[in-house]
Order: structure tokens, then C-alpha cells, then sequence
């Protein structure tokens, strides 16, 4: 063997030794995370760490699997198969091997209390002490056999000697209420080593309630189920709604999170709503609402108490915001106060630690499999061994780099050139920051842009200063575009096309041509009953138009309202697409004083443009130009990362109108009647050319 090729051996043998030397892992970090976090072991042994929130933002998702639930709930949610890119780092530069240890599948231990003795009773309390036959570890309690219905405040105790009591519950509510459909006969407390359990009820405000017939306690072991699901707050803001509904936007901390619910908080009192969130997904050419779950918003209250079930299940969002609508009916808009979203089961992170330290983890690589160390052969031991609880450090970008070059590969690639001088409208997107732009557009581009009936916009595209094309993802949403109509100013009825007591008011509205609306018509009447109309007058040019015609009927609805001690609810009136701007209102008052008039609104369809702005620039967002077929970008590799990052709002300025260009001059109906009248002139001239033709014959004739 030559001595380059013995070099080279030696080379490779020496680099492997490094990467196997001391069992922990690989020296270097050669994979360009996004994120990390610093991890404090504590001593030496077992170590386990959280899966918490911040871990999950930006690492590689899991999946939602349904597990059969314990005896008496419902189904688990379990995640499973995420955090594949995580990786572990000592204060060298050396990969740490560690496990993620998923939720058990087995079922947990409840133990049934051997003997409920009563408590002596006062005038405010009662309750009974439960014997679990030995000291166990539990975490939860149940009770069975109650007597519906009941609501009632309870304390918990526990004891493992009758004679020294801790304080486990301070205050909870329980209840059974089947008209309601309310339940609630558990109890989950921090785990602890208890063979007695004393229930206290509050009789303050309410009657008592009999013993149960029994008492099972939930026996808690380091793989058990956690007691309660984690959770975690979400920002949220009201959105513009139709009337009878309230729309909210909920941000989350990033996308494809494993969340299985939201919780609510709302005031007030007695509630039953029927809830709705969903998330923008691709759907064909476009993004559009796609339902992720649904439920019933319940509260019940009684004596001061209130029961309550503010929980919608739903599947796990790939999108970093959410949208939820509540129906209201005839009730105010729901007060939102808080919202939480509530995370499937999740593993822990165990790893093996000599003598504690700081190690840091990494993770926001999604091109990363899952790593695989021989610490796999301790996976049995793992999940149940007794082990050092470590504590996590704050998330951070792990480089300025890393984050730019995040940014920069989810950012798509400017488009060609555009001449935009056969574009009619033009308006100017502010300047600001680099980043994901949501542009909505406003009854100006409803209007005037084509294929806006179709929902195809398109003739749009935005540009930069050198005209180049910025892709953009239309996102259809589920709010409605509001648009504030002036008050209706009266008409005088011209004498004969409307009935005696009828009064008429002109509506203007902000544009002709706009695509199917809503009109919504409010009044603070309380007791009235009338007819309503919606008519259009016909427009001058148009066909088969003869002086003194009846304004043409487009919608018609009747209101009706009969408590006087309540608000009349909105009228609102489909709308089809009009050729005008002005409307008639029609209301047939009879022999009523005429009913008071609010300022209308009107209820447009609503989308967004989604786009990533490269720069600081203004941009230019044009439209009117009828010789353009929609756009056609790529929306498979645009939309996942323009539907999961969280985007700015941004409004359109002014829109600004130029000449058409001679293209554009005529209209269908102008340029056939050109054309008629271009045909009539052509056959008026053959006519006199024949007859010329004619007349020289006949003269030749003659000199003949």
C-alpha cells in the first residue's frame, strides 16, 4: 500500500475514533439550526426535561393520534413523531444522546375507596372522609352515583394518618345538570401519598346533597397521564361581523402546533352559543376557510354558582392563526375575554447525565430524520425510572444567519417585467418592513377589477418600483368586508308606482358593479311590522327603456318586531350585483308613523392578497385590464409558507383612475352599436355606388 493511501486510512480511522470517543455523540454541529435553548441538569442520574411550548415552535411537527380514554372519559389526544430535528450539545461541541419518551398507552390505576364515614354537619357544610384501605399516590379523584342535578362549591383534604390534613383542592365546583348538559364529578390535585380523603360541600347558598356511592382515586406513577392538559394563553382580537355573529382572530405562537382544543373565558351569565373555528388552507387556485372544529359554548347558573363547559375540540391547526365564529342570536356579541389553547399529550425528554451541568438544544432543521443513539436500548427503563427534573433556558434564534437565511428561503422569487400602462386603477402599498404583507382589498377592487364577480381577480398584480411581478396567494376569508352606506335620504313617491303610506328613501351606494352583498337595515323602533323593497331605476342607455318605467324590483324582505322591551334585530337583504349605485328603499308603513332609519351598511364578500415584500420599497398593486387570464404562480410551493407565518395588515391607498387606453375606450354594448352603425354607413355607400353605376350606364346609353 502506497503512503498516501496508508495517510489516508489513518486519517479516516483517527476522525472516527473522535466521533465514537466518550459514548455522548459526534464532536461539531455541522446542521443549521434555527433556534436553541440552554438545559440545567440537575446532579447526577436520570434527567427529564418538558416538551414545553417554545420547544415547539419551529421544530418539526407531530402528529395527533386518538387513544381509547380512561373508563368513564372521553378519548385521549396523543402526540407523536414530532421534535425529530432536536439535538443536544455539551459545552464542547459534542451531540448529547437522549430519548423522547411518549405518554404511556396503558390505563391509569383507580382505586376504589374502601368505606365513606360522614362528617359532622353544620349549617354551612357537610361532606364525608373516604378510606383507600392504604396510602397510595394519587392525583384525581371521582365520584359516582350523585343525585342530578346539583351544583356545588367543595373543598378536598388528605391525610395519611386522620390526624395531619393537607389541603389539596381549596375551592372547586362540581355539578351534574342533563337539562344543560353540564357535568363535572372530577377533581385533579398535585400527586401526593394519601390513604384518606376528606370532600367538604359548601351549603352556604345551596341545598345538600347525599353521599355518593362511591369514590375511586386516580393512582399516580412517573408515567402516568398528567393531571390536567397543559395549556397555554393566545392573543386575539374582534373581527368586522355580519349582525348575529362574532368573528375573532386568534394568533398563535407559530404553526403546526399540536393543539387539540381552545378554551374560553366569557363574561356574563347563562350561555349557550354554538362555536366554530377554522384556519386559510389552499383550496384549488386560492386559500380559503377550512373548518377545523366545532361546539357549544354552555354556562349555567344558579345560586351564585355557575357551570360551564367553554371548551371546542379541533384538529390540529397547520397555520399560525385561527378563526373563530360564535353565533349570537338574538343575544349581544359575545365577551370574549380570554382564549387558551389546549396541547395533545406529549412526551419528555430523558437523558443521562454524569454530573449535571448546561447543555444546550437545538433545534429548526426540518431536513433533519429522527437521530438514533444506543441510549435507545434504556427506552423501558426511561419511562419509569425516578429522575432529576432539569429546567429550560429561553428560546432564541441560534444566529442572526440562521434566522435571515429562515426568512430568506420562504421568501419566492420576483416574477418578469410588467408594462402596467393598460392597467385603468393603480394604488400604492405603504413603505415598511420586509416581511409577509396581508393586503385586503377594498370595494374599489371589488368594483372595478375583472373576474371579481367569479372571485379570480384577474386582471390584479402587484409590482415593485422596477415593475417586476410579486407572487401573491389570494385568501378568500370568512369575515365579511363592511362598508358604511350614507343615511337614506327621502324621496318624494312619484305619484301612482307606490302605494298610499308607503315612504321612500334613496340609498346611494359606494360603487355599481359590486359583487353579491348584504344590506343590513337597523332601527331602535320596538313594535312595528312592515314591508320592505329594494328597486333599482332603469339606467339611461338601457335596451327597451321607455319614459315614465317603474323602477325594477331587486329584493324585497319583511320586518317584523314585537317586544317592547328589547332591540329590534337587523333586517338584512341579499343583494344581486347592480348595474348602478343607487337604490330605492321602499317601506310600506300603512297607517304607522315612518319607521327610523339608522345609516345601512353593506356586507361585501371579503379576500386578502398574501405576499412577502422584499424590501422597504413601495409597491404598486394594479387592475382593469381585460386582456389578462388569472395569474398563475406556484401556489403549491408559495402557499405553505405564506398560510403559516404570521402576516402585517397592510391598507391600499387611494385609488388613482387613468385615462383608458384605446383598447378599453367601448364597452360591449357601445362597441356593437358602433359596429351596427359602422355596417349601415358601409351598405348606404354601396347603395349609392351602385346607383351612380346605374345613372353612368344609362347615360352611356343614351350618347350611344
Amino acid at each position: 500500500m502506497s503512503r498516501g493511501r496508508v495517510g489516508l486510512v489513518l486519517a479516516l480511522g483517527v476522525a472516527a475514533l473522535a466521533a465514537l470517543a466518550g459514548g455522548a455523540g459526534a464532536a461539531g454541529e455541522p446542521h443549521a439550526f434555527r433556534f436553541e435553548r440552554s438545559a440545567v441538569l440537575r446532579g447526577s442520574g436520570p434527567q427529564r426535561l418538558p416538551v414545553d411550548l417554545p420547544l415547539l415552535v419551529g421544530s418539526a411537527p407531530f402528529r395527533i393520534e386518538t387513544w381509547p380514554g380512561p373508563m368513564g372519559g372521553g378519548p385521549r389526544r396523543v402526540a407523536r413523531g414530532g421534535l425529530r430535528d432536536l439535538r443536544f450539545y455539551d459545552a464542547s461541541g459534542r451531540e448529547v444522546a437522549y430519548l423522547l419518551v411518549e405518554p404511556p398507552t396503558r390505563e391509569p390505576l383507580w382505586r376504589p375507596a374502601t368505606s365513606l364515614l360522614p362528617i359532622p354537619s353544620t349549617k354551612k357544610q357537610s361532606g364525608f372522609e373516604a378510606d383507600l384501605g392504604a396510602a397510595a399516590t394519587v392525583d384525581r379523584i371521582r365520584l359516582e352515583g350523585l343525585r342530578a342535578p346539583f351544583l356545588k362549591r367543595v373543598s378536598l383534604d388528605g391525610s395519611g394518618d386522620r390526624a395531619r390534613w393537607t389541603r389539596l383542592s381549596p375551592e372547586a365546583t362540581l355539578f351534574d345538570l342533563p337539562d344543560s348538559g353540564l357535568r363535572q364529578l372530577e377533581l385533579a390535585f398535585a400527586p401526593g401519598s394519601y390513604r384518606y380523603l376528606r370532600v367538604t360541600w359548601d351549603d352556604a347558598s345551596s341545598a345538600r346533597v347525599a353521599a355518593p356511592r362511591e369514590l375511586r382515586a386516580r393512582q399516580a406513577s412517573p408515567d402516568s397521564p398528567l393531571a390536567a392538559p397543559v395549556t397555554t394563553p393566545l392573543a386575539f382580537d374582534r373581527r368586522a361581523s355580519e349582525p348575529g355573529t362574532s368573528r375573532f382572530r386568534v394568533r398563535l405562537p407559530g404553526p403546526a402546533l399540536p393543539i387539540v382544543a381552545l378554551r374560553l373565558s366569557v363574561g356574563g351569565g347563562n350561555l349557550s352559543r354554538a362555536a366554530r373555528a377554522s384556519e386559510s388552507r389552499l383550496v384549488g387556485a386560492e386559500a380559503a376557510p377550512v373548518g377545523l372544529g366545532e361546539g357549544r359554548l354552555r354556562r349555567a347558573v344558579r345560586d351564585a354558582l355557575a357551570a360551564d363547559e367553554l371548551r371546542i375540540p379541533i384538529d390540529a391547526p397547520t397555520t399560525a392563526q385561527l378563526e373563530l365564529e360564535v353565533d349570537d342570536g338574538d343575544n349581544p356579541p359575545l365577551d370574549l375575554l380570554a382564549v387558551e389553547a389546549e396541547l395533545a399529550e406529549l412526551p419528555f425528554v430523558y437523558l443521562e447525565s454524569e454530573a449535571g451541568g448546561t447543555l444546550v438544544a437545538r433545534w429548526g432543521q426540518a431536513a433533519l430524520d429522527a437521530p438514533r443513539y444506543d441510549l435507545e436500548s434504556a427506552r423501558e427503563r426511561a419511562a419509569r425510572a425516578a429522575a432529576s427534573s432539569g429546567t429550560w433556558g429561553e428560546s432564541r434564534p441560534a444566529s442572526a444567519e440562521s434566522e435571515a437565511a429562515g426568512a430568506l428561503a420562504s421568501s419566492p422569487r420576483l416574477g418578469p417585467s410588467l408594462d402596467t400602462s393598460p392597467f385603468r386603477y393603480v394604488r400604492t402599498l405603504p413603505d415598511g418592513p420586509a416581511g409577509l404583507l396581508a393586503v385586503p382589498l377594498d370595494a374599489a377592487v371589488l368594483a372595478h377589477s375583472e373576474g371579481r364577480l367569479s372571485g379570480s381577480f384577474a386582471d390584479l398584480r402587484v409590482v415593485d418600483p422596477l415593475g417586476r411581478q410579486l407572487p401573491y396567494l389570494l385568501d378568500r376569508r370568512p369575515e365579511p368586508l363592511v362598508v358604511a352606506v350614507p343615511a337614506p335620504a327621502p324621496e318624494a313617491a312619484p305619484a301612482g308606482r307606490f302605494p298610499a303610506g308607503t315612504s321612500v328613501y334613496r340609498l346611494t351606494l359606494p360603487y355599481a358593479e359590486l359583487p353579491p352583498a348584504r344590506l343590513v337595515l337597523r332601527t331602535n323602533a320596538r313594535v312595528f311590522q312592515r314591508e320592505v323593497q329594494l328597486l333599482i331605476e332603469p339606467l339611461p342607455d338601457e335596451p327597451r327603456k321607455r319614459k315614465g318605467d317603474a323602477p325594477r324590483l331587486v329584493a324585497s324582505s319583511s320586518w317584523r318586531h314585537a317586544d317592547p322591551d328589547s332591540a329590534a334585530p337587523a333586517l338584512i337583504v341579499a343583494l344581486p350585483t347592480l348595474p348602478r349605485a343607487e337604490l330605492l328603499l321602499a317601506i310600506a308603513e300603512g297607517d304607522n308613523s315612518a319607521l327610523p332609519l339608522a345609516a345601512p351598511e353593506l356586507l361585501l364578500p371579503s379576500w386578502h392578497v398574501r405576499l412577502f415584500r422584499p424590501g422597504p420599497e413601495e409597491l404598486r398593486v394594479v387592475y382593469g385590464n381585460r386582456a389578462l387570464a388569472p395569474p398563475r404562480y406556484d401556489l403549491s410551493l408559495l402557499a405553505p409558507s405564506v398560510l403559516a407565518s404570521p402576516a402585517r395588515e397592510t391598507a391600499l391607498a387611494g385609488e388613482q383612475e387613468r385615462a383608458p387606453s384605446q383598447t378599453e375606450v367601448l364597452r360591449p354594448r357601445a362597441f356593437w352599436a358602433l359596429m351596427l352603425g359602422a355596417v349601415l354607413v358601409l351598405l348606404g355607400l354601396i347603395v349609392h355606388l351602385v346607383r351612380g353605376a346605374r345613372v353612368t350606364e344609362g347615360a352611356e346609353e343614351e350618347r350611344r
